[in-house]
């Protein structure tokens, strides 16, 4: 799709970065000591810490990857954030005072309180950066898709402007600042998300929703063109026709008649042909749109043109008994070509509410495609207590009540959100504003439907949740290597001004590695990739977590070992699998398993009872705390 920027959402994305700049100024004075550079001196209240953990976990893949999960997938998508929000259960009941009675920056304090052990102190460090990098990557791509149509630069100039923003956030004035920017980014996207929502309802259904920035564009048949050739692919057929010099290509369906898709056609890195036009004359079908509206029941449908306005419930019932065009996505060679066709599927509302849309295999026979899946929700339940950049958040409050009720707080904050995702998603997906090539746009156009101005504002904030998001996560990662690595394993003792000065250093460092990794991943959904980093979050650094506060014969060997296994076992199955051999090579993959943490977790977890077990006589030197 082609975006051309709005001045009024330039004007708003410019204020905030000029905000979040002056606040970072501000509070550059009060981040002298390392107690205050990485955990703001322990002094944040735990109201405000409570809406900077939703500010911060709510991140790229929560508003722009979920919703445009939801909007492509309906139900599937939708999972994402049920795994997302049953994770902060672990969090609460076992993990958030815990860490706070034995932590003092990073989570590698609270592993090795009882241990002070080289080998974890290496290992929880290196756990620390791998996630936090695996977590960066899907937020530095989220940045690339929000400043193409906020600003009209390519994606690898948007990544490039958010890593060196959030460098300068985190490099002046550590998680202060950091915890007051994701507070405030965390009360306007809830905020926004709800007004948003209020339009989505107020709108109802419409066959032909009003919107200038997806134009309807009639489906014309082959009428008039001339067949040039044939592609079978997934056993379908496409055909290549031509007419006055313009190259479309059709379905042939079962019944032979032929149906005019959406279709683009590239030649090297230029696209020459989008929707059989040139790409510049900006002609696109209106996508992801109600075909049929039924305010009756199944048994006895009343159709209508339009609902008017509807309740929450309403509206999904709505949706539930309708049909909604999607448009599937199918790539194939034509010569020297690459072409991309997006096919359209009608799909009852009644599929877009169950599983089976995108988690095709929930349905397989076969026991490892239901294992994938499982595989994937176990990751999202246990990655949340066990991500680096969520843990410190708990030793920015006083107390371990604080840090309780900050929990308690967030959860609220955050189930609250994720019930606005489902509307929003759906919302995409029935009102002709869906970008096909960009899933992670759903939210941001919708809002666009609805005014130029409400765009410009759910943009800014969008922006924002990257901004607080990657900034949490730069400062996890500094404090690994200079607090974990450099001071305590490598034994420096450094001083203050020295920690915080080698927490600088290395922010800028991470930050490199996170812009130049958002421009190599451009283009799979951030939801997707999130996943990931939930699944060697829970393998490396929970099985640990849980055991060091809740089994007495765990040793810092065992801690250690079942980290490294929990990290190789990860990224092997994920390196190996189908959606890594696709991106790059082109491939199905090694093998079938995209989603790790069943096997990996489980592994993890044996190994560090095994080796603990083996290793008794270590905890005569431990540390009672």
């Amino acid at each position: 799709m082609i975006y051309e920027a709005s001045t009024i959402a330039v004007i708003l994305f410019v204020v905030f970065v000029l905000f979040v700049l002056g606040l970072s100024f501000y509070f550059a004075s009060k981040a002298k000591s390392s107690d205050a550079y990485f955990a703001a001196g322990g002094s944040i209240h735990w109201a405000v810490n409570g809406i900077a953990f939703a500010g911060d976990y709510l991140s790229a893949a929560s508003f722009l990857g979920i919703c445009g999960m939801i909007a492509f997938y309906g139900y599937d998508g939708y999972l994402y954030s049920i795994g997302y929000l049953a994770g902060w259960i672990v969090a609460l009941f076992l993990v958030a005072e815990p860490m706070k009675r034995l932590g003092k920056y990073t989570f590698t304090d609270a592993l090795d309180a009882k241990f002070n052990s080289k080998k974890i102190q290496l290992t929880a460090a290196i756990s620390t950066l791998i996630v936090s990098l695996f977590y960066l990557i899907p937020q530095m791509v989220g940045a690339g898709v929000l400043v193409k149509p906020l600003l009209g630069f390519p994606h690898w100039a948007g990544v490039t402007i958010v890593g060196a923003i959030v460098i300068f956030i985190v490099a002046t004035a550590g998680m202060t600042s950091t915890t007051y920017v994701q507070f405030i980014k965390g009360g306007l996207l809830i905020i926004f998300s709800t007004i948003l929502s209020v339009y989505i309802f107020n709108n109802g259904l419409n066959l032909t929703p009003n919107n200038d920035n997806a134009p309807y564009h009639e489906f014309v048949g082959l009428d008039g063109y001339s067949e040039l050739d044939k592609k079978e692919v997934d056993d379908q057929t496409y055909v290549k026709a031509e007419k006055d010099g313009i190259i479309r290509w059709f379905q042939l369906m079962d019944d032979g008649s032929y149906t005019d898709m959406l279709s683009k056609t590239e030649i090297g890195e230029e696209t020459v042909l989008y929707c059989g036009e040139p790409k510049e004359n900006k002609g696109f079908y209106q996508v992801g749109h109600v075909t049929q509206i039924n305010i009756g029941t199944r048994d006895n449908p009343e159709y209508v043109e339009s609902t008017g306005p509807l309740g929450p419930f309403e509206y999904l019932s709505a949706i539930e008994k309708s049909t909604i065009a999607r448009f599937v996505k199918v790539s194939f060679e034509d010569g020297d070509n690459k072409v991309t066709v997006w096919r359209q599927v009608i799909t009852t509302g009644h599929d877009m509410m169950i599983p089976g849309l995108k988690f095709k295999k929930v349905k397989s026979e076969k026991p490892i495609d239901k294992i994938n899946f499982i595989s994937l929700m176990l990751a999202l339940f246990l990655g949340t207590a066990s991500l680096p950049h969520i843990l410190i958040r708990y030793y920015t409050v006083p107390s371990q009540k604080d840090a309780r009720k900050s929990t308690i707080l967030a959860i609220a904050a955050i189930g609250f959100f994720y019930i606005l995702t489902l509307f929003m998603g759906l919302g995409a997906a029935v009102n002709g504003v869906i970008d096909v090539e960009s899933s992670n746009m759903s939210g941001p156009l919708l809002a666009k439907a609805f005014g130029v101005g409400l765009f410009a504002i759910i943009s800014a904030i969008a922006f924002a949740t990257i901004l607080g998001t990657v900034s949490g996560l730069i400062v996890a990662s500094s404090g690994a290597i200079a607090h974990d690595f450099i001071d305590r394993y490598l034994g420096k003792q450094l001083s203050d001004a020295k920690k915080v000065k080698a927490g600088k250093i290395a922010a800028f460092g991470v930050g490199i590695v996170a812009i130049i990794l958002g421009i190599v991943f451009k283009g799979m959904n951030v939801s997707f990739l999130v996943g990931w980093a939930f699944a060697v979050a829970a393998s490396a650094n929970l099985p640990a977590i849980l055991m060091v506060l809740f089994w007495k014969k765990t040793t810092a060997k065992g801690v250690a070992y079942s980290i490294i296994v929990g990290i190789v076992t990860a990224l092997g199955i994920i390196i190996t699998g189908p959606s890594i051999g696709k991106q790059f090579f082109g491939t199905e993959g090694l093998q079938p398993i995209d989603a790790p943490a069943i096997f990996s977790f489980t592994i993890a977890l044996l190994t560090l009872v095994v080796v603990s077990l083996l290793t008794q006589k270590d905890n005569a030197t431990k540390i009672e705390v």
